[in-house]
């Protein structure tokens, strides 16, 4: 019941963000210029911010969907968490805006930390389901005694 709830609310943000970012890049585009100018060559990404900004916001919004709806929430959790990282330090870097707007940019700063720290969570949440470690232990186990089984029935 509560996944049901908390996946939309924390997928809200990014529906509404990346709808925005999709219809209106250029206000994301003039902010994210410093960061994309360093990460472009870096990563060998095409050179049209526009593109980059509307595929961030694609990502916000289709990973928003996917968690509001509870459709691969984990792998949705972890798209979002990227998309988040460069949004952040390119819209709300309050340590290089003036004195006066450091407040309102640091508020937004950790707001956005604190979503992305719950879609860490989101990412690990297995919904009460057995996880991937788990299985692969058991897999494994079941593996080791087939084996020893096996050279017990050649050995006898």
């Amino acid at each position: 019941m509560i996944r049901a709830l908390a996946r939309p609310m924390l997928a809200s943000i990014f529906l509404v963000s990346g709808l925005e970012t999709i219809k209106r890049p250029g206000g994301r585009v003039r902010a994210a210029t410093a960061l994309l100018d360093r990460l472009i060559p870096a990563l060998g990404l095409p050179d049209d911010k526009e593109l980059l900004v509307r595929a961030n916001g694609v990502a916000m919004l289709a990973g928003g969907a996917l968690l509001a709806t509870g459709r691969m929430p984990r792998v949705a959790a972890g798209v979002l968490a990227v998309s988040l990282v460069p949004t952040t330090l390119s819209v709300h870097s309050f340590w290089e805006v003036p004195e006066a707007e450091r407040p309102a940019q640091k508020i937004q700063f950790l707001k956005n930390l604190s979503m992305l720290g719950g879609l860490l969570l989101a990412t690990v949440d297995t919904d009460g389901k057995p996880g991937l470690a788990w299985r692969a232990g058991r897999l494994r186990e079941s593996a080791t005694s087939r084996v020893e089984g096996a050279r017990e029935r050649l050995a006898a």
